[in-house]
C-alpha cells in the first residue's frame, strides 16, 4: 500500500508580467528571470508534475491518475482527467483581464474535459495592490458595447487586497492579478483563458498578444455576481482549520499548524501546500519532514497522519 505523501516538482511558465519572487520567496530554482507561474500540483498535459518520492518516483502526477487510480478513489463516474490544479502565481506586471468558460461552454465549443473556475490566496502583496474582480455593466449589450469601446475605467471593478486575503472566481468572472501580487491558486485543470484587454503591451518581439473577444462576451457572467468566503473555523488540538470555500468543483482550507494533531482523513485525495514555516507529517511509524515550498498530496490510502511543527498550510480537495 502506497502510505505516505506524493511529493511532487514544480513546473516553471515564462511570462511576460513574470518576475523573480518565486526564487526569493521559494528558493525556488526558477529556468528564467520573468517566471510568473509555478504550476505545483498538476496532471494538466501542458505541465504536469513530477513525483520525487516513493515507488512513483520519476513518473508524473497525471501517470499515477491514469494508473493507479486507487491512490484518488478513482470511481468509474469520474472523468478521464485529474479534477484539480494548483499554481503560485508572481505577478511583477498587471496580468491581463480575462475570463474563463464553464464546463460546458469548455465541452462543447473547446473540446476540453473543464472549464475554469478557481481561488485565490494572496501570499504577499505590495502597499495599495489591486485585482480586477468584476465588471459594472447590467447588461450584456452594455458589456459588448464597453468592451467595444474600449471603456475599460468604467467597465472594470477594482479591488485592493491585502496578503491573507481569499478571492473566490467562479468561470464567467472577468479578472486580473494586480502588480505586486504573489498567490496560490486552486483551480479546475484548465488552461482555457479568454484575454478581453491586455493594456496594449508588446512582447519581446514587438508583438500585441491575441485577445479573444467574441468568446469572452459569450462566457462573462452578467451582471457580475459577488462571491463571499466560507470562514467556518474549527481548531482541533494544534491546528486552526478554516474553510475558505466549499462549493462543487473544490474544498479549499486555510491550516493553521502550531503544535501536534492527529488527523483523520475521509476525502478521495488531499492536496496541500506549505506556504509558510515547517514540520512534521507522521503516517504509520514514517516522519517526512515539510517547509515553505513544498507541495505533495495525500493519496486515499492515507486515513490518518500526525502534524507537528509551525507551518501555514493550504489544502484542497474535489
Amino acid at each position: 500500500m502506497y502510505n505516505k505523501p506524493i511529493f511532487l516538482q514544480p513546473v516553471f511558465k515564462e511570462r511576460i508580467w513574470g518576475g523573480q519572487k518565486l526564487l526569493t520567496e521559494y528558493k525556488y530554482d526558477i529556468p528564467h528571470s520573468k517566471i510568473g507561474e509555478a504550476w505545483v500540483i498538476s496532471a494538466h498535459s501542458n505541465g504536469p508534475s513530477v513525483i520525487l518520492n516513493g515507488p512513483l518516483e520519476g513518473k508524473t502526477l497525471a501517470d499515477a491518475w491514469n494508473e493507479h487510480g486507487e491512490l484518488f478513489n478513482r470511481k468509474e463516474s469520474d472523468s478521464e482527467d485529474y479534477p484539480l490544479l494548483v499554481k503560485i502565481l508572481d505577478a511583477n506586471a498587471d496580468l491581463s483581464v480575462q475570463v474563463h468558460p464553464d464546463d460546458i461552454f469548455a465541452t462543447e465549443i473547446e473540446g476540453q474535459p473543464y472549464g475554469k473556475t478557481e481561488c485565490w490566496y494572496v501570499l504577499n502583496a505590495d502597499p495599495n495592490s489591486e485585482i480586477i474582480l468584476g465588471h459594472h455593466a447590467k447588461t450584456r449589450q452594455e458589456l459588448g458595447n464597453m468592451i467595444d469601446q474600449n471603456e475599460w475605467s468604467k467597465l472594470l471593478k477594482r479591488v485592493k487586497v491585502n496578503a491573507g486575503d481569499f478571492i473566490h472566481v467562479p468561470s464567467g468572472t472577468i479578472h486580473a492579478i494586480g502588480k505586486g501580487i504573489v498567490i496560490l491558486e486552486t483551480q479546475q485543470s484548465s488552461d482555457i483563458t479568454y484575454r478581453v484587454y491586455d493594456y496594449d503591451r508588446v512582447d519581446a518581439d514587438g508583438k500585441t498578444r491575441a485577445l479573444h473577444l467574441e468568446r469572452a462576451k459569450e462566457v462573462t457572467l452578467v451582471p457580475h455576481q459577488v462571491y463571499k468566503a466560507d470562514g467556518h473555523v474549527k481548531i482541533i488540538d494544534g491546528l486552526m482549520e478554516k474553510t475558505l470555500v466549499r462549493e462543487k468543483y473544490f474544498t479549499v482550507y486555510l491550516w493553521e499548524l502550531d503544535g501536534k494533531v492527529m488527523k483523520k482523513l475521509t476525502q478521495d485525495f488531499l492536496q496541500v501546500s506549505v506556504i509558510e514555516g515547517k514540520g512534521v507529517i507522521a503516517i504509520d511509524n514514517e516522519k517526512f519532514s515539510i517547509e515553505k515550498g513544498n507541495h505533495f498530496v495525500l493519496p486515499s490510502t492515507v486515513k490518518t497522519c500526525q502534524l507537528s511543527g509551525k507551518a501555514t498550510l493550504i489544502v484542497s480537495h474535489k
